[in-house]
Parts: C-alpha cells; structure tokens; sequence
C-alpha cells in the first residue's frame, strides 16, 4: 500500500507527568537531544513523506503555534486544530480533526515517543497497511530495553501481524508506541467530546481487525523529567 501523505499530531495534552518542565510550555515543546519532541515525530513524519501534518493545540497553544510556524520551511505543511475550549483526548481529537484531515488513510502520532530505528519502522507499517482486512495498524515496541514504559504490555501478536489485548494476562510482550495508520471515518460513530481511540480499538481486536509491526530498535516513551533525561543518554550513545 501507499504510504500516508497526511498525518494527525496529537500535542494537546497537559502533560502533567513532565512538570515541571511543561509549567511554561507544552510537552510537545520539551526537548530530547536538542530537539523539541513534536519536531522529533514531524521530522519522522517527513522522512516518510508525509506532505501534511495536522497538529491539535490546547495547553500554551500560542507558544505551539509559534514553534510550528518557525520551523514551517522545513515541512510538512502545517495545520492547526484548535483544542483551546475542550480537550479531546485522542478518539476525540481525530474525531474533531476529521475534516482537516481528508478521507485517505493518515498517520495518528502521538508527540511523546521517540525511537532508535535500526530498520524502517514507518515503512514497514505502510506496507503492512491493508483495509480490506484492518481497521487500524500499529507500531508497538518491545517491553525489554525501552525507556519510560513500565506497564505490562498491551498486545499479543500472531504470525500475521494480528493483534489482541492483554486482557487478564499478567503481561503481554509488546506496547503501543505511539504510531498508527487508520482511516478518518474510523472515529465517525464516536461520542461526541473527550475519548479514547483504546475503546474504539478493542472493538477492532475482537472483530480480527487490528495488526501491527514491532519496532525493530530503541523505543524511549517521554513521559516525565526521568524518562525525558534517560532517553537523551541513550541518544546520545547511539
């Protein structure tokens, strides 16, 4: 398949967990190795020739803008869906963003993830993308070895790339990442305001119609000041 040309950034969380770093800037603006976090995913997003990126904005959304807006030169093209009034969490934020975004696949990317890629992660999920089979494909990562996740997993993975929740499991070996391909109308039949794309995801594992790739490479989750200090070490040995 194609690879996406469009792709939805979702920057507009509060990120609590990084105070105090984002006490005067969005989490999107905390920097990793030198580069804001949002330009880390836009760079990514651009390697793999997205052509448009629409980015949400809520917390220090003025500051966002004026970052985007500098860096405009180096692409892709931006567009703003403004969050100011309500937060939308991420079912929500896509939902909303929808006409911004066209009917063709897109990338949904979270701002909070960079990664080491000994392979070619994005592209490796645009092939395994196939809608006649999925509703949504995602870049999970390892548990082993990451940076910022300690949670127990969220998926097991069959030989196809299928993929289904941990459920009662104790753990599971791989976690989302923060990378996905769908299509826009995937969130038309969600609530109206904040939800998750997680509920809307389960529907998607019980019908046989989510899959994934694994990262092959150092996946650094940026949650907080920790994580954010050890995913610069590692970047900096890589």
């Amino acid at each position: 398949m194609t690879a996406p040309k469009t792709a939805m950034v979702l920057a507009a969380g509060l990120g609590t967990r990084m105070r105090p770093l984002t006490n005067d800037r969005p989490k999107a603006l905390v920097e990793v190795g030198g580069r804001a976090l949002i330009d880390h995913v836009l760079d990514r997003l651009a390697d793999a020739g997205v052509e448009k990126a629409v980015v949400n904005v809520h917390w220090f959304a003025d500051r966002l803008q004026n970052h985007l807006a500098e860096r405009a030169p180096r692409g892709p093209e931006i567009v703003i869906s403004d969050e100011r009034e309500t937060l939308l969490e991420t079912g929500g934020g896509l939902k909303k963003a929808r006409p911004l975004l066209g009917s063709d696949p897109v990338w949904v990317a979270n701002i909070d993830s960079v990664w080491i890629d000994r392979g070619d992660a994005l592209n490796q999920l645009a092939q395994l993308w196939n809608p006649s089979i999925m509703d949504v494909a995602l870049l999970l990562a390892r548990r082993e070895g990451s940076i910022g996740f300690e949670g127990a997993g969220d998926f097991f993975m069959d030989d196809d790339g299928r993929l289904t929740f941990r459920g009662d499991a104790p753990s599971a070996p791989v976690a989302y990442m923060g990378v996905h391909i769908v299509k826009p109308d995937y969130v038309a039949d969600g609530p109206d305001g904040p939800f998750s794309l997680a509920d809307l995801w389960r529907n998607s594992a019980r019908a046989g119609r989510l899959y994934g790739v694994v990262l092959d490479g150092d996946w650094m989750h940026v949650g907080d000041p920790q994580s954010r200090d050890e995913s610069e070490a590692r970047l900096a040995g890589a």
